[in-house]
């Protein structure tokens, strides 16, 4: 039998040791409030990506040769507690690895997972969240791990920067911080918002993208889709931007819930996705080593130290 590997790359290019991105799918939807589907997401996203070509024109590319490694899904479900911890915990396992995370879910809630992970093995991180939504709930029916509790624990441990937000629940701006927050509205009259958002951060950065920050003009396949949200190219301008002048350490993509009578969104996730990948990468040689900042002897990230010889990581 045939193992599946991402975008149906050949297998030389999707080996662990070969690899330097790993993709973790996280099919979970437990604590979905509206529209249910996003466990559907990760399958869609792949499938949509096997019929995707993979020279990208802009960057003059082909990622995929850097090596993508599809891990296992992370399956755990039990609880949204549960689930989170198996998503920092196998997050943090492929980072000390020394490879490119990726994410795709599955709902927000898994981001809590994954921005974790992050923040434990990257100093001063950034985490740009682009989203329709605050998520800044601190506890949501019952749960801190709700996904509209998504980046709560990010505002607090973390440098929080939010572009996108057009839905929010007046709890949330207690919390808020509104001077790193780009409100829809505002970006629509603001054509300098990208480069204010950019000097807002630090040198790493984690990006998590809920793609119900897409207009559902181009993104209707989202649990809460939220009218007035960002387009296709100003979206790519904006993060061509963030990869270029900033050492983005990973990211994960959210919230596709898959209608199976309209496939365009599915393949925007996964060009999407190949889109971020190709930023990242597009100025590094293909045999190239992965230069990381928490690999061992590094002075970039004292916070690895205290890690890499726990036997709990």
């Amino acid at each position: 039998m045939k193992t599946k590997t991402y975008a149906g790359i050949p297998a030389e290019f999707s080996t662990l040791d070969q690899s330097k991105i790993v993709l973790i799918p996280v099919p979970y939807d437990g604590t979905s409030t509206w529209q249910k589907g996003a466990d559907k997401g990760p399958d869609a996203f792949l499938e949509a990506s096997e019929n995707m070509e993979l020279y990208d024109i802009e960057t003059d590319s082909e990622v995929y040769q850097q090596g993508v490694f599809l891990a296992d899904p992370v399956t755990e479900s039990n609880t949204p507690e549960s689930m989170v911890d198996a998503v920092h915990q196998i997050t943090k396992k492929y980072i000390k690895k020394n490879k490119f995370v990726t994410l795709f879910g599955g709902e927000h809630s898994i981001s809590i997972g994954s921005i974790r992970a992050f923040n434990d093995m990257f100093e001063d991180l950034t985490v740009l969240h682009i989203d329709a939504h605050a998520d800044l709930r601190q506890s949501y029916e019952g749960s801190t791990c709700n996904h509209a509790c998504a980046v709560y624990e990010a505002s607090q441990m973390t440098n929080l920067i939010q572009v996108g937000i057009r839905s929010m629940d007046a709890i949330e701006k207690t919390v808020m911080n509104e001077e790193q927050t780009y409100f829809a509205h505002e970006m629509a009259e603001d054509d300098g918002w990208m480069d204010s958002a950019i000097d807002q951060m630090t040198e790493n950065v984690f990006i998590t993208f809920d793609l119900d920050a897409l207009d559902p003009s181009i993104m209707p396949s989202t649990g809460t889709p939220e009218p007035g949200g960002l387009l296709w190219y100003e979206t790519l301008e904006f993060l061509k931007q963030v990869f270029e002048e900033k050492n983005v350490v990973g990211f994960d993509i959210v919230e596709l819930c898959p209608n199976k009578n309209n496939k365009a969104p599915d393949f925007l996730a996964a060009k999407l996705y190949y889109k971020m990948l190709s930023y990242k990468f597009q100025d590094q040689a293909v045999d190239e080593e992965f230069e990381s900042n928490f690999s061992e002897g590094s002075t970039t990230n004292s916070k690895f130290s205290k890690f890499k010889d726990n036997d709990d990581y």
